[in-house]
């Protein structure tokens, strides 16, 4: 305690005001503070991601899988990524979605998260999630939110 530069009392501190007291001596700028954002695809046939903090399933929507001309490719691809953004309900589920991330995101900031996890699952995670990742991943970064990617399962092989 002798050689330390700072003291912290945290008798009386509860979680959230002992990170705040870290945070407050430790960061090194604005930039520290902001909330990463990762956004994951999946194949629930793989299993779910636990490091999950959202999770929502897109098994609904039309399956590239089943296009022979579409289904050696993934959802990384401009004709995927057509073919599943075409129909109405993908277009409205992106929008609202898309919507509720970014409202969530500034809730979580308040709340002190450091990050969010949000994965996109489908049936092999190779088409549909890797569109919506990839989608909602444009929709953040325009928004000037730093996101980062992992497609977990769209290498794997099989469907």
């Amino acid at each position: 305690k002798g050689r330390a530069d700072r003291v912290i009392d945290t008798t009386g501190y509860n979680v959230h005001e002992l990170k705040q007291a870290l945070w407050k001596y430790f960061k090194r700028g604005p930039e520290d503070q902001t909330l990463q954002v990762y956004l994951t695809s999946f194949g629930y046939r793989y299993g779910i991601p636990h490091e999950a903090d959202l999770m929502v399933d897109v098994r609904f929507l039309p399956n590239p899988y089943f296009v022979p001309e579409l289904k050696g490719h993934t959802g990384r691809d401009a004709p995927v990524q057509q073919y599943v953004l075409a129909s109405e309900e993908a277009r409205e589920f992106t929008e609202r979605f898309g919507s509720l991330v970014e409202f969530l995101v500034p809730m979580y900031e308040k709340e002190g998260k450091t990050s969010l996890t949000v994965a996109i699952g489908c049936t092999g995670g190779k088409h549909r999630s890797v569109t919506l990742v990839e989608e909602l991943s444009r929709r953040l970064s325009a928004g000037g939110r730093a996101v980062h990617l992992t497609h977990r399962d769209v290498e794997r092989a099989g469907r």
